[in-house]
Order: C-alpha cells, then structure tokens, then sequence
C-alpha cells in the first residue's frame, strides 16, 4: 500500500489513474470467497471432514499424510488455499500429538499440495484471480487446460512424498491414539452447514457458467456472500470482519504500483527486450514464461510476480501481433498457451522456497508460534525437487497439449 501512495505523492500517475489501475474484479472476487469461506469455517465443516480422514487412514502417519495431501488439494482448488492450510493447521497438530510424531513434514506436503492444487482453478489461487480478471478467461476454460496438469503433477508429488518420507514414517500406534477425537462434535451449526454447502455449491456452478451469464467472477462471489449472510442470519459487521483487508489493501496498492510501471513504459521494455530474445517463437516464449514466472515467483511471492508479469505478457503479444485488439489477443492459438505457462509457473513455482507464496509464510509462521518452526531449507528439501519435477512435467504437458 506505501508503494502505491508513493506513485501518487511523487507524480509518477495522476490519482484518477492509479485508482484506475486498481483491479475491482480481483478484489470483489477475494472479498466474496472470504466471506463464504469464513461462514463455512464456523460450522466446523473442516475439522469433522479432517477427522473423518484420519479415523478412515487408521491413524497411519503416512496415510493420514495422503489423505490430508488430497483433501487439501482439492479443496485449495475450489477455496483460498491459504484459508485451506490455515483450517488443516489444528488438527494436524492434534493428531499429531496424539501419534506421537514431528508435525512438520505433514505440514510442508499440505502447503505444496495446497499450491498445486489451487493452481487448476480460476479461483484457487491469487494469480489465477489476477490471470482471470486481466483477460476474461473462464473459470471452465482455467479447469479445462490446467486441471489435466494438475493431477499429473500431483501423482508425481505424492510418489515424492512416499519415498522422501512415506517409506520411513512410523507405524503410529493405531486408532487408539485418536479414539477421543469425536468427529459428531465438531460441526457446532447444522443448519448454518446446509446453507452454507448450499450458497457455495451454487457459486461454484456460477463460476463455471459465468461466461453464458454474462457475470464477472467478483458480481458471483459477492452476490453469494450476500445471499449467505441474509439466508445464514450472519451480523454484516462479523462477516466483514473476517474479511483478510490488509491482503485487499495490498493487493490495491501492487495494482497501483504494476499501474505506474506500465505507465512509465517499463514493463513494455521487458516486453521488447523478451520479444528479441524468443524471435517471438511461441515454443520459447511459452517455456521462458512459464520457468520465469516461477524463479520470480519463489523469489519475491507469486503474487507480485505475476501482477507484474500479466501487462508483459500482453505487450509480447501485442508486439507479436500488432493491431489486434486485447479482447481477440488473449484466444489466439500462439498466444493462449503463454497465460496458462504464466499460472503454471507462478503457482508452482511458489513452492520453491518458503517465501514463495502466501500459503508457506503463513503456515510457517503459525507453527513457529506452537514451537514447530519449518526452516528455509528444511522447507526446500521438499519444495525445490517438487517444484522442478512440477515445472518439467507442466513443460512437457504444454507442448503436448497444445502441439507446441
């Protein structure tokens, strides 16, 4: 946000640009979901799901470890991955305690998992809302292409994970160790639950049909937080209470600063200097952005990296194909595979450190705090393998895919 006033107090735009440059739709889709997740949240949905799957592993560390890896990537698929870490966060801990073993390596799979599955949606991860909104893909064309990657990608995740760790995790002592775990207590609202699953499961098949609507992702998502707190009898004050702001606002001001940059012509130099190097060969442009993407992002934050990178990778194709309005721009054969490189490459490529999205800060954070800090490297020696073979796979599934 202080980068975004600076913009403004040193002249660099006009306030009526810089709020212009602000991405409503982003912010209106981000608002939307952690409202309706937040509801979800206090029925205790979660935490019953959670302890379903570990009575159904058997309290077998690593089959409660794969279990808690699927659910979190699907269902970082259809909400805010960082939401969807943070509620796995306590009973991991839990059930940990209960088995008697390290914490740490069931966390470190479900923040990758959480990245990689968040990856085939429109609306699992931040850079994919930014994707979305700056070119008006749809939520079926982002499933469409990416969830085919996706689930190849996590297989080969998985097959990591049991031979990293799987192999040699303990037997755990069997269900006795969590028989005081009563899943039928956990959800605290049955009838706020059914509303719930309800509003969501028809903001979901919004988003799948927002195109034949004729709705932008963030109308579907508020107009679903909006039904829920009137259906639901949520106070407005609570609800937007659980509204993450300093996220929106830090979204607003990356936007104002992303604005000024292509106002001043930077990022169209990046654009020229790229087209130079590629030739504007589509092969080349698609794995360079892809691979790019997913250094900046483990190196600053996915979510900087490609609200910077979304205005170059317009003006590579509007160099490439000069006269050719945005709208048409974005569907071109040679073009479209280089959007999905970008979501590929900076939602995997936040698995490549601990810094390289939200999701891994977070987690990190809250475990440090109940005495089970995850250090940079101890996060690496998962993330930076998982993150290679994720880039390789998602490379060759590109070309593939659309006969690059």
């Amino acid at each position: 946000m202080a980068g975004g006033m600076l913009v403004i107090l040193f002249s660099v735009e006009r306030q009526d640009e810089a709020f212009r440059s602000i991405d409503l739709n982003t912010i209106g889709l981000l608002i939307g979901m952690m409202v309706l997740v937040s509801i979800l949240r206090q029925t205790g949905v979660f935490r019953y799901v959670a302890i379903r799957l570990a009575r159904l592993a058997g309290a077998r560390p690593w089959r409660i470890t794969l279990l808690f890896v699927l659910f979190t990537a699907v269902a970082s698929a259809f909400l805010d991955n960082v939401t969807t870490v943070l509620l796995m966060l306590p009973i991991t801990l839990t059930i940990a305690e209960h088995l008697k073993i390290d914490p740490r390596p069931m966390l470190i799979a479900q923040i990758v998992a959480s990245n990689v599955g968040g990856t085939a949606t429109l609306i699992g991860d931040p850079p994919n809302i930014i994707i979305g909104s700056a070119t008006g893909l749809t939520f079926a064309e982002f499933a469409g292409a990416l969830v085919p990657a996706v689930v190849l990608i996590l297989a080969t995740m998985i097959a990591y994970q049991w031979f990293t760790y799987g192999r040699k995790a303990p037997a755990g002592p069997g269900l006795a160790a969590i028989a005081d775990l009563d899943e039928r207590g956990a959800i605290t609202n049955r009838p706020l639950l059914w509303k719930a699953l309800a509003v969501t499961v028809l903001t979901l098949v919004g988003f799948v049909l927002h195109g034949a609507l004729h709705l932008e992702p963030a109308t579907i998502a508020l107009s679903g937080a909006t039904v829920l707190i009137v259906v639901g009898g949520i106070s407005v004050n609570r609800a937007l209470e659980e509204v993450e702001w300093d996220t929106i606002m830090f979204f607003a001001g990356l936007f104002v600063v992303v604005g000024a940059l292509e106002h001043v012509g930077v990022l169209d130099a990046v654009a020229r200097w790229a087209v130079s190097v590629t030739g504007g060969n589509v092969v080349l442009t698609v794995l360079a952005v892809l691979w790019l993407s997913a250094l900046a992002s483990a190196i600053v934050d996915n979510i900087p990296a490609v609200a910077s990178l979304v205005p170059v990778v317009f003006a590579v194709a509007r160099l490439t194909h000069p006269g050719v309005p945005d709208e048409a721009l974005v569907r071109l054969p040679d073009i479209l595979p280089v959007w999905w490189a970008l979501a590929l490459g900076a939602c995997l490529g936040g698995n490549g450190t601990l810094v390289g999205a939200s999701a891994n800060v977070v987690v990190a954070g809250a475990a440090a705090r109940v005495g089970y800090p995850i250090g940079f490297w101890q996060f690496a020696r998962t993330g930076v393998p998982v993150t290679l073979l994720s880039l390789a796979i998602a490379s060759v599934y590109l070309l593939v895919r659309y006969a690059l």
